[in-house]
């Protein structure tokens, strides 16, 4: 008549459950506070600068700035102070000047907005505008030695106070930088150019590092050799492979050109880096070069860990070479080149450094990586190089996002 029920008592974490997970996370939390320090934190702030009017000159909050010389000589010697707004833009309110007369110095003569009280000098300046300048004089007389009176002179430090308008830190946001961005035909070319460089580069790489690691997938003499120099485009610096492809493809004195009007190939040498589209297609030549080794690698030892009696198999059935990699071989490749694409896409699409060496972002191969330094350094427009990160970020989210939608689907399958 007793309670029939299946339930138990709720289930209870003892002490010892309770040490290991402290522990545990005890353990994870220098991996968390190091991925949120290099990552998360980055990342906020790039947010924050991207709905801020931010140029160069703003991330240098506004301040006052003043040097301390010792001019002239004799009655007409001074201490004089040069001040200066930090800020191009923003005014600074409450402007101050403190500084102590060194030994040896007498003060005679004092600018108007000065006093002195003892020896130290406190100077009342007010407000400063943005990119102001001010000088105050002081008339002093030197007793003793001038040249340590100047040393001592320009080794002090003078106090400055004053408050500014900061707008790195502010509480005001705007949208005009992705306005900026999306307004007229120029973002959309660029993002046109991201696209095919990724796409076509990424799936070159793939495509060329599949078809290196079938030609290597068997025992021959010199295998380790050509294994070597397959790797060759992937570690050597990529400033100087970049450097040696411009200059081999130079349309007034490089090697590629004039051999191949000296074959009668073409009639007049050709500008590989400087015409559109033909830039364009030859930056994702050299994407392509230099990094299907990656893949060449990863497939290749996939490869050699597919088990061989299929094959035997299939060729007992009698099946062709292409049918035993369609059917066996391309199967057994397609999670590795799966995550293959996934890290290709993404390290591609972040790709600055090859476009930027070879063409520097010119006749058609400007892509958002180029803008965002274009923007940030060459126009010094902050916020707007910002705002394209924030673009490049949302792209690259859209495509994982439909990447592992994809590929949950058709494991699902």
């Amino acid at each position: 008549m007793g309670d029939t029920g299946t339930s138990g008592p709720p289930r209870t974490i003892g002490p010892l459950q309770k040490r290991e997970v402290r522990l545990a996370w005890s353990l994870l939390f220098p991996t968390i506070a190091i991925v949120s320090a290099v990552v998360v934190l980055p990342l906020l702030a790039i947010f924050w600068i991207s709905f801020k009017p931010i140029g160069l000159a703003d991330l240098r909050p506004p301040g006052p700035v003043v040097r301390e010389a010792l001019r002239g000589a004799g009655e007409e010697a001074r201490i004089e102070y040069r001040v200066r707004n930090s800020s191009q833009s923003e005014a600074i309110n409450g402007v101050t000047l403190s500084d102590v007369v060194p030994d040896g110095v007498t003060v005679r003569e004092l600018d108007e907005r000065c006093e002195i009280s003892g020896l130290r000098i406190n100077c009342v300046i007010g407000e400063l505008e943005g990119g102001a300048r001010d000088r105050i004089s002081v008339f002093v007389t030197i007793r003793g030695d001038e040249a340590a009176a100047e040393a001592a002179i320009e080794d002090s430090e003078p106090a400055m106070t004053g408050s500014g308008k900061n707008i790195l830190t502010n509480l005001e946001f705007t949208l005009a930088n992705f306005a900026k961005i999306f307004d007229g035909k120029e973002f959309w070319g660029v993002l046109g150019a991201t696209l095919f460089y990724t796409v076509f580069g990424t799936v070159g790489a793939l495509v060329v590092g599949l078809f290196a690691a079938m030609l290597l997938n068997r025992e021959f003499r010199g295998q380790g050799v050509l294994r070597g120099l397959y790797l060759f485009p992937y570690v050597a610096p990529v400033i100087a492979v970049a450097f040696a492809w411009v200059i081999l493809l130079d349309p007034f004195s490089g090697s590629v050109n004039e051999l191949l009007v000296q074959m009668g190939v073409v009639d007049e040498k050709i500008n590989f880096f400087g015409d559109r589209p033909l830039a364009l297609i030859m930056v994702t030549v050299f994407e392509i070069w230099r990094y299907f080794p990656l893949s060449f690698l990863f497939i290749l030892a996939r490869m050699q860990s597919i088990d061989s009696d299929m094959y035997e198999a299939a060729d007992m059935d009698g099946a062709s070479p292409f049918q035993k990699f369609w059917y066996l071989g391309l199967p057994q490749l397609l999670g590795i080149l799966s995550v293959l694409f996934l890290l290709r896409f993404i390290w591609t699409f972040n790709k600055f450094d090859d476009i930027f060496l070879l063409t520097g972002g010119n006749a058609g191969t400007r892509t958002l990586t180029v803008n965002v330094y274009e923007q940030a350094f060459a126009v010094s427009n902050i916020g707007a190089g910002a705002a394209v990160a924030v673009v490049i970020f949302f792209c690259l989210l859209l495509f994982a996002y439909v990447f592992f939608r994809t590929m949950s689907q058709e494991e699902g399958l």
